[in-house]
């Protein structure tokens, strides 16, 4: 696990620093639909779930990928292509039932389906104006430093995209009551704008029951698959963390299982995982390491003898395919998100 672990030197004493706690989360959402929170997951498990199947490391680990795949799907959804194919959506749905609308002014349903028709395309077109405003300020935001009128505007969107929601939950309750009080009479009364009802009230559900579906894969794929993720995100994403030779100037470890006959001769009587010896180092730096942080918390699998591992300047050490992926979409610790850019920086500085 990529604990802290006991170090052991060329005459140095062992050291056990505390590990630090990942930093408070901040929520996200997007356009298409706000996903169920994968933090959410993450946290559940590590109240509910049980120590012999994930230890805390690795659940912090997983808590710092989802807040990741949120900052993610956020910066996504107000990508140019999603924004405008959102906007088109939108403005289809308004078309049709402007369309529907115009072409039935002799259908007299029972109940009144024009007024439901009438709020769905208000809320249509207030989801668009939210999107557009939030996307432009986004832009200006990519050419130069957020201002407070920014951060303001931010507040109004948000506060009218939550009223939007809320609205649009009770708005397809609504419209379920009413088509289903009008029975099989509205097929007959006003067959276009029943069967237009329908079909708004039938995309909602597909679009809500997709969205939970797709959070939850995610949630699970984070939870048991973090190693999948990762390499997806390192083959589609640029190269946003840190580079190759950020990632070379860190340290590399070959790790070494010790036997019964190893513990005598070091005279160590605890639980021992393996040894941790620096490559390229003259004498040799070892860290020795429990058997309970012979771990990688990326992937879950214990060290092999012969593995190759990767420590970072936070003391925290890890599978080198896994950390070397994570670092260079995201150039922070896993879990304590240290940076090893900064902290590269500082270094070159001093």
């Amino acid at each position: 696990m990529a604990s802290t672990s006991p170090r052991r030197s060329s005459g140095g004493d062992p050291s056990s620093p505390l590990l630090p706690s990942p930093a408070s989360p901040s929520s996200s959402g997007g356009p298409l639909g706000r996903l169920a929170g994968l933090r959410g997951a993450a946290r559940f498990i590590r109240r509910t779930g049980s120590r012999r199947l994930m230890r805390e490391p690795s659940v912090a680990v997983r808590e710092t990928a989802a807040e990741h795949l949120e900052e993610r799907q956020t910066d996504w959804a107000y990508s140019k292509p999603v924004v405008v194919l959102d906007v088109l959506w939108n403005l289809a749905f308004v078309a049709v039932a402007a369309a529907v609308l115009a072409a039935s002014p002799a259908e007299r349903p029972a109940v009144p389906l024009r007024v439901w028709l009438a709020g769905y395309v208000l809320q249509c077109l207030l989801h668009v104006l939210c999107v557009t405003v939030e996307y432009r300020r986004r832009c200006r935001e990519a050419g130069q430093d957020g201002a407070a009128d920014g951060d303001f505007k931010l507040s109004i969107v948000k506060h009218l995209e939550s009223a939007n929601t809320m609205f649009s939950f009770i708005w397809w309750i609504v419209g379920f009551y009413w088509v289903s009080a009008g029975g099989q009479a509205l097929s007959h009364d006003a067959p276009q704008l029943y069967w237009l009802s329908i079909v708004f009230l039938a995309f909602d559900v597909f679009f809500v029951v997709f969205c939970v579906a797709l959070a939850c894969v995610i949630g699970i794929a984070v939870c048991c698959c973090l190693p999948c993720i990762i390499a997806i995100l390192y083959a589609v994403t640029d190269q946003e963390g840190a580079s190759e030779e950020d990632i070379n100037n860190l340290s590399k470890f070959k790790f070494r299982t010790m036997g019964d006959q190893d513990k005598l001769v070091a005279g160590i009587a605890a639980p021992v995982g393996g040894v941790m010896t620096e490559c390229g180092t003259n004498p040799p730096v070892e860290h020795i390491l429990s058997a309970e942080d012979a771990e990688c918390c990326i992937c879950l699998c214990p060290y092999e003898d012969g593995a190759e591992l990767r420590e970072l300047p936070c003391n925290h050490h890890f599978h080198c395919s896994c950390i070397d992926k994570w670092l260079h979409i995201n150039a922070t610790c896993p879990l304590c998100k240290f940076n090893i850019v900064k902290s590269n920086l500082d270094r070159e500085e001093v």
